[in-house]
């Protein structure tokens, strides 16, 4: 809100309607120290704020104190709220908690009521009691995490979200350690890389040359998925094995577009790698003329 040319950017205020002040407080807590409250009377309308401001780390904190919570009565409408969130943690905890009490759910009060006020929610919860997640859950954990990190690559947000739905280990790594993150980001998948960061995908997940997928996304320089990444609080000075920085790989490829979402998310311009070299080096060294300016 204050980076873009908005009334809150202007005004230096921002007026929240639709969010209780308690809620709004610890939201803010959570802001400024990372650390999510265990209240669990207010989990759901925490769990609400954090998906409206994108704050994946809260977000995903809540659901999984929702998911201690389930119960045969409220899981139809926790179903629901899952899916009306994008939450792949708690979609996939509630559909396997109404299967597992042989659909006694169904008969409750709260899914009568959802029925009526979510059809189209419901209709998604329903799918994904049938045959697709069961289907999945009769891979192999390696097959699974191999068809996440490929639906991640081709961007198949939905492909994702029915395989996180049926419990496939989201921080999954190949032989490079490489994550279903990591592989959208290097491809620029803006929706994958907020769909796995619902899931719950650790945004500062790193490779075996400890990249992240900060890295890759400033390497390829896809500047969307580097400020949603920035959003999720990925953190623009990591080094990898040999030093370098996010701003670093953006540099040396002439993206000058990321450089700039990594300068203005806090990216530290004068940090050398194990070579000695600066960022501004890195665009001297490859005639980057705009990076070149960027960085002096």
């Amino acid at each position: 809100m204050f980076q873009h040319d908005t009334l809150e950017a202007s005004s230096g205020h921002v007026v929240v309607t639709d969010v209780e002040g308690p809620v709004v407080r610890e939201l803010l807590g959570y802001v400024y120290t990372l650390q999510a409250p265990q209240l669990p009377d207010t989990a759901l309308k925490l769990l609400t704020a954090a998906d409206k401001y994108g704050v994946s780390g809260l977000k995903a904190a809540c659901e999984q104190q929702v998911i201690t919570q389930l119960t045969v009565e409220n899981a139809a409408a926790t179903a629901v709220f899952a899916v009306r969130h994008s939450c792949a943690s708690l979609t996939a905890a509630t559909v396997a908690f109404i299967g597992a009490h042989n659909f006694q759910v169904m008969a409750t009060q709260g899914w009568a009521d959802a029925m009526r006020s979510q059809p189209e929610d419901l209709i998604v919860v329903s799918r994904l009691l049938a045959d697709p997640p069961a289907e999945t859950r009769s891979l192999s954990e390696e097959e699974r995490a191999r068809r996440l990190r490929q639906a991640a690559t081709d961007g198949a947000v939905e492909e994702l979200r029915a395989l996180l739905a049926a419990g496939v280990d989201v921080g999954a790594g190949d032989e490079k350690l490489l994550t279903a993150l990591h592989c959208a980001a290097r491809k620029g998948r803006v929706r994958a890389v907020r769909c796995l960061l619902d899931g719950g995908a650790r945004v500062d997940t790193r490779s075996k040359l400890q990249s992240t997928p900060l890295h890759l996304a400033a390497w390829k320089g896809h500047a969307a998925v580097v400020r949603v990444l920035l959003a999720s609080s990925a953190d623009p000075n990591a080094r990898n094995r040999f030093g370098m920085t996010p701003l670093d790989r953006a540099a040396r490829h002439g993206h000058a577009e990321a450089a700039a979402a990594l300068l203005d998310a806090g990216a530290d311009r004068s940090a050398r790698d194990s070579g000695g070299e600066s960022p501004l080096d890195r665009a001297r060294q490859n005639d980057h003329h705009e990076l070149i300016e960027m960085l002096t």
